[in-house]
């Protein structure tokens, strides 16, 4: 009994002992945890400071920033005053020093790379010389407001984000709408170039005129043969690929003749077929033409039709009063498409949509997500991203803004109808050193070839090896009628008379080299 009770009397103090055990225990393991966790919070924020100073690399210090800004405007002034030296085309593709790699080099080295691989091989936007495809611009100013634009990131998708710069865009968009003569109501957008801006033209179309599913095979597309060819893309990409379309009769200027589109339309009609579309150029890209806008119109209004005028190349000649008779008729269309980095002289990359129905537009744009309902519930005014494909919204608008209140219009104006004039020139110039024209083209889009050859093709074609090989004027070829032709295509800004000159000396001094291959 007594070892019993002895045994009770040891226990008993450890069971009055086992609470405070129990929390010596919890208390043992929560500074254990409370350690590791500093620990660990301490390992997280020193992770955090050392990807920090290698991550402040991408936000370098004044000195560095000026060092560098000072090359790439060296850069770009060398550029500029040695522009007119230097070649329209130069034969070339030596790239492989361009693959990226991970070394890191200096600006001055990167810079030389750019000079020799990509300003100084095949086609030159920026030089007075390319005559060869209808050239982006690049004038100087723009570059400046690409500058500011990249440096403060503005956004101009939703005004919510960057309201100045939705504001600016939408203040190109109104004066686009001025020039062309469509109502305050209708939409529009900057785009990266002709062929988004198509796309969003044609799937309105679609939209609005409900050509879906089995309707697609009977919905009929009228457009040109010189038609370009993002036109087609676009009509693909949308899902109309297997709709009809019917490449119209041409007149001898190259424009749709607007009886033979008549008489087509009544020919599907009666075939059970449902026309709805006609696709318009003002300025086609092979040969310069303007279709006959206004009585396109007349017929798209009587037979209920969409009318869409591509205007990319051509449509800002508007400016130029000696023109705007052509162009008679697109204030009526259901949408236009002008690129201003073309007529504009704009850099590339920024195109424009005018569509009069803004439901069909945001039928197929607009989209709510529930992540953006701060952006959605300030206003109801429509933002760029209702009216595009494209969310993510490069400011494009800056490098057309800019300009136009640094020069205002009328530098425009002039650099347009002086390219009017030259193509003239260029035209006389080679009549009189006997090659043979194609039709007075509607703009500065014009075509040649020397008819006096056993097989002129093949007597063309070598003296458009000439040409490239020589270089120092870029000219390109099409074939246009079933004939091999030479195109002429004057819209660089800084092409002048000098240009056209050098582009005929150039073009006779490469006819020889071809006549003693011959």
């Amino acid at each position: 009994m007594d070892n019993g009770q002895g045994r009770k009397n040891q226990i008993r103090p450890f069971l009055l002992n086992l609470p405070q055990l129990f929390r010596s225990g919890k208390a043992n393991k929560r500074s254990t945890m409370h350690q590791t966790e500093e620990n660990a919070k301490e390992q997280l924020l020193e992770n955090i400071d050392r990807q920090a100073k290698v991550r402040a690399q991408l936000d370098p210090e004044s000195t560095l920033r000026r060092n560098w800004t000072e090359q790439v405007t060296e850069f770009a002034h060398h550029f500029t005053d040695h522009i007119h030296q230097w070649n329209g085309y130069y034969p070339g593709t030596e790239t492989a020093e361009l693959a990226l790699s991970d070394t890191v080099e200096d600006m001055g080295t990167l810079l030389q790379r750019y000079e020799k691989y990509i300003s100084r091989q095949g086609v030159s936007p920026a030089s007075a010389g390319h005559l060869g495809y209808i050239p982006g611009g690049g004038i100087y100013t723009s570059a400046l407001a690409d500058y500011l634009a990249a440096v403060t990131n503005e956004y101009a998708g939703i005004h919510f984000a960057g309201p100045g710069a939705v504001a600016i865009e939408n203040a190109c968009i109104d004066w686009l709408k001025q020039i062309f003569g469509f109502p305050q109501n209708s939409v529009g957008n900057l785009s990266s170039g002709g062929s988004i801006a198509n796309l969003i033209a044609l799937t309105s179309a679609r939209d609005k005129h409900r050509v879906k599913g089995a309707a697609i095979e009977k919905s009929v597309i009228y457009t040109s043969p010189h038609v370009h060819h993002c036109i087609q893309k676009s009509l693909r990409i949308i899902g109309l690929e297997e709709a009809p379309i019917r490449l119209l009769k041409l007149d001898n200027g190259h424009r749709i003749d607007a009886n033979e589109l008549e008489q087509t339309i009544q020919t599907d009609r009666k075939a059970g077929l449902n026309p709805f579309l006609v696709i318009a150029s003002a300025g086609t890209t092979d040969t310069g033409a303007v279709d006959p806008l206004n009585a396109i119109a007349d017929l798209c209004e009587t037979e209920n039709l969409w009318f869409h005028t591509d205007a990319a190349y051509g449509g800002f000649f508007i400016l130029c009063p000696e023109k705007q008779q052509l162009f008679r008729g697109i204030e009526r269309a259901d949408s236009v498409v002008v690129d201003p980095h073309k007529g504009m002289f704009l850099p590339y990359g920024i195109g424009a949509v005018l569509v009069r129905d803004r439901e069909a537009v945001m039928h197929s744009n607009h989209y709510f997500a529930n992540y953006m309902q701060d952006a959605f519930a300030e206003h109801e005014m429509i933002n760029p991203a209702d009216v595009s494909p494209e969310l993510t919204k490069h400011f494009r608008g800056l490098r057309m803004w800019l300009p136009l209140n640094l020069h205002g219009i009328e530098p425009f104006r002039a650099a347009l109808s002086e390219k009017l004039l030259l193509t003239q020139y260029f035209r006389q110039l080679l009549s009189q050193n006997g090659f043979m024209l194609g039709p007075e083209p509607d703009l500065s889009v014009s075509y040649f070839w020397w008819p006096d050859a056993k097989d002129p093709d093949a007597y063309n074609e070598l003296l458009m090896k000439e040409i490239h090989r020589d270089g120092r004027v870029m000219l390109s070829s099409s074939r246009i009628d079933g004939r091999y032709v030479i195109r002429i295509a004057i819209l660089a800004f800084r092409t002048g008379r000098n240009t056209v000159e050098e582009a005929m000396e150039m073009v006779l001094r490469c006819k020889e080299r071809v006549d003693e291959l011959m």
